[in-house]
């Protein structure tokens, strides 16, 4: 009888399902139990009996036959809650499920249920008037990050082996980095995002929280090809983790940017950073170059695009709503209101013309550029975000001035653990060309074998 839930990654896990060494219902009742007695809040939704019929009937021979994942409580599942995450839609229900949770299902998942974000992904922190703080499972104090915050404590924290995520502007990446966790971000349109797809700002993708390499590009494999229902969702490419380890690296040019010439970042997170990047470049045969990087500043062009989706979604229930709302998201719709208009707009085009102009020079000249995932360690479970790095005062958008560069681009990037600062996690992240996650999931396993990550984090279950 399995009284612990599994603690290697999900590709294991189907292994052992097909060994006969753990049956899925089994593992289904041991992660349900232990979701129960955990303190992480990192589950907002449980739907254990459609869980267990699902798993009395998982055929364990699918892709993740039999394998508990958690759904980032953003995504529509059909009959569950969808929530946003907000007081305000607490009793809307998802009429259908999204086309990458469909295709989950065909591939033999178990949905657990649902995984806590921030309120409309908003912010890079997972604390909601619906449903209060998620724990960081390294230290309880401290916040998992967000937007797909308890997807990650969830799967750092020993819970589910593999959970659902979205990144709009760092919501995989940002708390994968904090929990120690792998974290992809995939080029624009990889994974559909249909039914009823909102095209908004053009940012936003589809992923994954994961304890493992394999179990990334297993995702891909499952996930990935064109949907008609997303007509930006690109065709479908093969052999995601049977090409793992088939690309050579060696002779690649690289720059270590750790503060992508835009954010402030804590010393100690940027020495951790450089160590591991110009470690791992020798690991992965790269030429580091030294060529001027200076990324604009994007926080507020990016808040403002994605808050008519907000807008949207509110409808007629603005601006009664505003009390019901936590404060960030009632502060950002309002400003947002006030100041959006045809010359803002055009504002914004003109700065994504320049961020797309800057980054695509910047690939011109090298293959990767290596930064920070974050400006710094995991903050306080409740916030605030972060105002001050290295003793100087910040502004609101240095939180997310690493990972939205990528977002507004489209274009890959992933995050890597790299050990400790303070006794929490940091992330290197690493950019790369559209279309070229093949070469970060490379980089990624030869850092998985090079520099091995703890699958969960300390204080999970044992």
């Amino acid at each position: 009888m399995t009284s612990e839930p599994w603690l290697g990654d999900a590709c294991s896990l189907v292994d052992a399902f097909r060994a006969g060494e753990r049956s899925p219902l089994e593992e289904l009742d041991a992660t349900l139990a232990a979701i129960d007695a955990s303190e992480l809040n990192a589950f907002s939704y449980l739907a254990p009996d459609e869980a267990r019929a699902e798993a009395e009937r998982a055929d364990v021979s699918l892709p993740f036959g039999g394998v508990p994942v958690g759904v980032k409580e953003l995504s529509p599942v059909s009959g569950w809650p969808l929530t946003e995450a907000s007081v305000v839609l607490r009793d809307r229900v998802a009429t259908h499920d999204s086309t990458m949770v469909q295709r989950l299902r065909d591939a033999g998942s178990v949905l657990v249920g649902l995984t806590t974000a921030s309120e409309f992904g908003g912010v890079n922190l997972t604390f909601t008037k619906l449903n209060g703080a998620t724990l960081n499972p390294w230290n309880h104090d401290h916040t998992p990050g967000g937007s797909s915050g308890g997807a990650a404590s969830a799967v750092a924290g020993g819970l589910v082996p593999l959970a659902t995520g979205g990144d709009g502007g760092g919501s995989i990446r940002i708390p994968a980095a904090f929990t120690g966790l792998p974290g992809l971000k995939n080029t624009y349109g990889r994974i559909p995002k249909g039914p009823d797809l909102v095209i908004g700002s053009l940012t936003a993708v589809s992923g994954c929280l994961s304890r493992s390499v394999r179990d990334m590009a297993r995702y891909l494999d499952v996930c990935n090809g064109f949907d008609s229902r997303d007509p930006y969702s690109l065709p479908r490419v093969e052999g995601w983790e049977s090409g793992l380890g088939s690309y050579d690296l060696r002779g690649k040019r690289a720059v270590i940017a750790v503060d992508l010439g835009v954010a402030a970042v804590a010393d100690d997170v940027a020495a951790a950073v450089v160590a591991a990047a110009e470690d791992l470049a020798r690991t992965w045969g790269l030429e580091l170059v030294d060529v001027p990087v200076k990324l604009p500043e994007l926080s507020l062009e990016w808040a403002l695009a994605g808050l008519a989706e907000v807008r949207k979604d509110l409808g007629d229930l603005w601006p009664d709503c505003m009390g019901d709302l936590t404060r960030e998201v009632a502060h950002a719709v309002g400003i947002a209101e006030k100041m959006y208009n045809i010359d803002v707009r055009a504002k914004i085009e003109a700065t994504r013309v320049r961020t797309n102009e800057a980054m695509a020079d910047l690939f011109d000249q090298v293959d990767f550029v290596i930064a920070s995932t974050n400006p710094d360690v995991a903050f306080g479970a409740e916030g605030p975000l972060p105002n001050v790095v290295n003793g100087v005062e910040v502004s609101p958008g240095n939180n997310g001035a690493l990972t939205i560069p990528a977002n507004i681009y489209g274009s890959p990037a992933l995050s890597i653990p790299v050990g400790t600062v303070r006794g929490l996690p940091v992330g290197l992240q690493v950019l790369a060309p559209h279309h070229r996650e093949g070469w970060l999931l490379d980089m990624a396993l030869a850092a998985e074998r090079e520099r091995p990550w703890p699958l969960v984090a300390p204080g999970a279950p044992r």
